[in-house]
């Protein structure tokens, strides 16, 4: 039998989960860096191979597929560093104690959208994926990237669930 230190207490897996998350977005924040980068280099190559008359074929395709990716794939580590453009004018007025009911009510509501969203998401790709639906001029399978629009959204709210639940152990609501 272990003995009390052995078991791993709730706080420790908290931690862990969030250390976890925190990896993972910063890792889709890296991919979404490169998608930005292969979009930029793409519309360079393109322009510039326009001048001989030479046009990288679905070039519109591509940068549109990566820009989800770019967006998606950002959405978690810009959320964790707080990036996001936030209206705060009303809520700074407010005591702490009703800024982080405010917080946590926002951090719940903004949670269970995106893993709704996240819930869509794979099931559209899967439906993509089932009917065979490519790109119209690459003709380039689209499923994979509602796949990363799934993914991204699912990591944003994962970090916001555990926003909420960071909120809630702030609020101290047994003492008034």
């Amino acid at each position: 039998m272990p003995t009390p230190h052995h078991i791993p207490t709730e706080d420790t897996f908290l931690e862990r989960l969030k250390t976890w998350i925190a990896r993972v977005s910063n890792w889709c924040n890296w991919v979404s860096a490169a998608s930005a980068i292969a979009m930029m280099l793409l519309t360079c190559a393109d322009v510039i191979l326009r001048i001989f008359r030479r046009p990288i074929p679905g070039t519109y395709e591509i940068v549109g597929l990566l820009g989800a990716v770019f967006v998606s794939f950002a959405l978690a580590q810009t959320s964790i560093e707080r990036g996001h453009i936030a209206v705060e004018f009303i809520v700074q007025r407010l005591p702490r104690k009703a800024q982080n009911v405010v917080e946590c009510i926002n951090a719940l509501i903004c949670g269970v959208l995106f893993s709704l969203i996240t819930w869509q998401s794979i099931a559209y790709a899967d439906d993509l994926k089932t009917f065979g639906e490519v790109s119209m001029t690459l003709q380039m399978p689209i499923y994979p990237f509602v796949y990363g629009i799934a993914i991204g959204c699912g990591m944003l709210s994962l970090v916001l669930l555990m926003r909420f639940v960071d909120t809630v152990t702030q609020l101290d609501v047994y003492h008034y």
